[in-house]
């Protein structure tokens, strides 16, 4: 009984140790509580502020929050952070900021590729090598970009597939803008017998080439022979467009072949189908006609010996 009484004083004794320290650190706890309030007051009234000055001089809406909700938790950070101290928790500030700092050690391992991508994301949206809406390539793939976000691209293909391209794939590989300049050279690949006159070629296809779709008639039409082929003498034929998407390319392409192919059949120059030419008269070896020759009198002694064997 003497021992049940001990350990019942004991533990009042405790109680009322606890008690007379919360009693004491009670003002504390009221200012701690005060600085935690006014620390997301002040934190919220500041971001809605930045987020209007900002604005100004960013126009990206992810780069904006990703800033604007750093700085939040930032401030918050510093609050909670004091009132820790108000309280005399300065120990476990300082453990905080260390578990903090392995902790972020530790995720900045595991998690590389999202961060890289994060962090490239972020790059981009700065830097701003495209836009939503723009025609691009890159990572073989073709497209219009749909959606910019800090972790992908979306683009979607000319052929109508969404591809989400990670941005640490396109922040370090090559990127063709076909939208930057809203223009576009259209190089076309033609070939002409070897009978025709190329000047008179050269002629006819600007002359064709002068009301194509979207041609901007300020540069000039250039039509630049190339090659020896098997069966033609080929040529480029270059022009500009306007762009604004990949069917004013494709269009004026089409539209570009459609009257070169009407100029060449009014005017009777041919585009040659290939050709094939057995010459067996080469050095070592035989004419033609010989081996036909040849070949005929094989058939013919073939035949005769054949109606001997059927007289005989």
């Amino acid at each position: 009984m003497k021992e049940l009484n001990d350990t019942v004083e004991l533990l009042w004794g405790k109680l009322e140790n606890w008690g007379d320290q919360a009693v004491l650190l009670l003002p504390n706890l009221l200012v701690a509580l005060l600085i935690l309030i006014a620390t997301f007051y002040v934190a919220g009234f500041l971001r809605n502020w930045l987020e209007k000055f900002i604005g100004r001089f960013s126009h990206s809406a992810s780069v904006n929050n990703l800033i604007l909700t750093l700085l939040y938790i930032a401030m918050v950070g510093v609050g909670f952070f004091l009132a820790l101290n108000v309280l005399g928790l300065d120990k476990l500030v300082v453990s905080l900021l260390a578990g903090v700092g392995i902790l972020g050690l530790a995720l900045g391992f595991a998690f590389q590729d999202i961060a890289a991508n994060f962090i490239s994301g972020v790059i981009i949206a700065v830097q701003k090598p495209f836009r939503v809406g723009d025609m691009i390539e890159t990572n073989d793939y073709t497209g219009v970009i749909e959606r910019i976000t800090l972790r992908t691209i979306d683009i979607r293909q000319v052929t109508g597939e969404l591809v989400w391209l990670p941005n640490k794939m396109v922040f370090e590989n090559p990127v063709t803008n076909f939208s930057v300049r809203g223009t576009r050279r259209v190089d076309l690949e033609v070939g002409v017998s070897y009978g025709e006159d190329l000047e008179q070629v050269q002629q006819v296809v600007i002359e064709a080439l002068q009301e194509v779709k979207n041609r901007i008639k300020t540069r000039d039409i250039e039509v630049m022979y190339d090659a020896f082929g098997d069966s033609s003498i080929n040529f480029k034929a270059r022009f500009w467009i306007t762009y604004n998407r990949q069917v004013d390319y494709v269009g004026a392409k089409s539209d570009a072949i459609i009257r070169i192919k009407k100029a060449f059949d009014a005017n009777d120059i041919m585009i040659p189908f290939p050709i094939r030419t057995l010459d067996f008269g080469i050095k070592g070896g035989e004419k033609l006609s010989e081996e036909i020759e040849t070949i005929t009198a094989s058939i013919k002694n073939g035949r005769r010996q054949d109606g001997e064997g059927q007289n005989g």
